[in-house]
C-alpha cells in the first residue's frame, strides 16, 4: 500500500486480504439457483433488498429478524433445508456473533457444516476474527457488493456440497 494511509484504503485492503483466504481458484462453485439461504437481518429495509439481491440468482430466503428468531428456524427446520445463513452481526434479542455459535452448538449434521456469513458494517481486523471465532465461514462488509456475495456463496456451498 502507498502512503499515506488512509482508513478505507487499510480496510479495503483487508476485505480483499480476507476473500483472497476464502476464495481460492482451485474450489468448486456451486450453482446458486434454487438455493435456500437463512437472512438473519432486523432492518427490515436491508433484508428486503438482501431478498431482491439474492432473488436475482434464483435463490430463496427465509428472514428471521434477529439471531434469536434466526437459530430457531435453523433448529426447527428438517436437515438439509438451508443451503447457507446470512447474517447481520449487530441486531436485538441475541446478535449474530451468539446465534453463530448457537446454530453450531445445536446437536446435528448440518449445523456443523452450514456456511454461515457475516454481513456487517464492523469491518476491522478484530470484527473478522470475531466473526470467525464464534464459527463463522466469511465476513462481508455493508454495504454488500453483490459480486462478491455472490462468489462468497457460490464457494462456500460448493465446499459443503
Amino acid at each position: 500500500m502507498s502512503k499515506p494511509l488512509f482508513a478505507e484504503t487499510v480496510l479495503k485492503e483487508f476485505e480483499n486480504i480476507m476473500l483472497r483466504k476464502q476464495l481460492r481458484p482451485e474450489t468448486v462453485h456451486a450453482d446458486l439457483s434454487g438455493k435456500r439461504i437463512l437472512l438473519a437481518e432486523d432492518v427490515q429495509i436491508n433484508a428486503e433488498i438482501m431478498k431482491k439481491i439474492l432473488g436475482m440468482r434464483d435463490m430463496k430466503a427465509d428472514h428471521a429478524e434477529n439471531g434469536k428468531r434466526a437459530l430457531e428456524l435453523f433448529a426447527n427446520s428438517p436437515e438439509g433445508t438451508y443451503d447457507a445463513i446470512l447474517t447481520d452481526v449487530r441486531m436485538p434479542v441475541m446478535n449474530g456473533l451468539e446465534a453463530a455459535q448457537a446454530i453450531r452448538a445445536l446437536d446435528r449434521n448440518d449445523a456443523a457444516k452450514i456456511p454461515i456469513i457475516a454481513m456487517t458494517v464492523n469491518a476491522f481486523d478484530e470484527d473478522v476474527q470475531n466473526s470467525m471465532q464464534a464459527g463463522m465461514n466469511a465476513h462481508l462488509s455493508k454495504p454488500v457488493e453483490m459480486d462478491r456475495l455472490y462468489e462468497t456463496l457460490e464457494k462456500l456451498i460448493g465446499e459443503n456440497s
